[in-house]
């Protein structure tokens, strides 16, 4: 009988701990903040939910870089999420990148598309959990992509390697002055101009 109240006991703890890590922010002036379903995720893959690890960082090498072959932690910077973005803090990675033909794989984002087949503009982000564009994303987990010429692509729910013109673009994404939520000033600032969907 002890060894049955015991094994309840710990997976009840188990449990019970696997809810505070996803329990309610505290917020810096004592306030209870719930932390939305993305929110969770994203300390999930940060590593800031109990007992788990970070998510490794797999940054393409030089040579990869080179041949246009890059990630999304390729386009990492220095900045928080919903910040104002600041065009000094991109690093010398991303400003190599500009105007090269790079190959980047990721996810078709289907709450911003209007039809699913002969697709000529989309987002592109790092993974399929619809986290990772608008209001608590961070400007570096999406790509806009707007295929060039007489190219498209349909919807598909695996992922994609878009192939294209690399464009660093601060204005054509901007918010309208002062509509940004939580003082974001931009949805987006890469865009890829495609040739090819695969």
């Amino acid at each position: 009988m002890p060894r049955v109240f015991l094994a309840k006991f710990a997976l009840c703890f188990v449990f019970a701990m696997m809810l505070l890590a996803i329990s309610p922010a505290i917020a810096e002036d004592g306030d209870q903040q719930p932390l939305s379903i993305a929110e969770q995720r994203r300390a999930i893959m940060r590593g800031e939910a109990a007992g788990r690890a970070k998510v490794e960082v797999r940054k393409s090498s030089q040579a990869d870089l080179e041949k246009g072959d890059i990630t999304f932690d390729d386009l990492k910077f220095d900045i928080e999420k919903d910040a104002p973005f600041d065009e000094k803090k991109l690093n010398d990675t991303l400003r190599f990148l500009d105007g090269r033909k790079v190959k980047l794989r990721g996810y078709i984002l289907p709450s911003t598309l209007f039809k699913e087949t002969d697709i000529s503009e989309f987002v592109l982000v790092r993974d399929n959990q619809e986290c990772c564009f608008g209001p608590g994303a961070a400007l570096f987990d999406c790509v806009m992509v707007e295929m060039v010429g007489t190219a498209n692509t349909d919807f598909v729910t695996r992922p994609v390697t878009v192939e294209g013109k690399f464009v660093f673009d601060p204005d054509k994404y901007r918010y309208p002055p002062g509509v940004g939520p939580r003082g974001a000033t931009h949805m987006a600032i890469f865009r890829i101009e495609g040739v090819r969907v695969r």
